[in-house]
């Protein structure tokens, strides 16, 4: 679960290792989506989510010197790199899950259709048999 950043005291050292232990979150969930552990990656991504939040309220107190600076570049580039990767792999399994459900929407569709005509054919086959008698 996501560490608790805490935006009061705020400092450089605070903000960046804010950033590192978001680097951290995010290397984890790309983990989750290249194990395809779909419901553990989505919860995960709820805590990523809040855990942004706290982290952009925090930024916005922070003032950085130059190196400081370079390296919360540094981290947001890794984050924001593996953030795309895990959007892209979710929205794959999103178009995977769409394609399963609308094979199954026409597949019972199908039944629908030539169900009710199964039953006519029986029923007219069997009234054949009974004057063929």
């Amino acid at each position: 679960m996501a560490a608790s950043i805490n935006t009061h005291n705020s400092t450089p050292q605070t903000l960046i290792e804010a950033y590192e232990g978001l680097l951290v979150h995010v290397t984890q969930m790309h983990e989750l989506a290249s194990a395809e552990q779909w419901v553990e990656l989505i919860e995960q991504r709820t805590y990523y989510v809040k855990r942004v939040e706290t982290l952009r309220e925090l930024d916005s107190t922070v003032i950085l010197d130059g190196p400081a600076k370079l390296r919360k570049a540094e981290l947001l580039e890794r984050i924001l790199g593996f953030d795309v990767e895990i959007r892209r792999r979710l929205v794959a399994r999103r178009d995977e899950l769409g394609k399963l459900i609308g094979v199954s929407q026409r597949q019972r569709d199908l039944h629908r259709a030539y169900a009710p005509q199964q039953g006519v054919a029986e029923a007219h086959h069997s009234d054949d048999q009974e004057e063929a008698t």
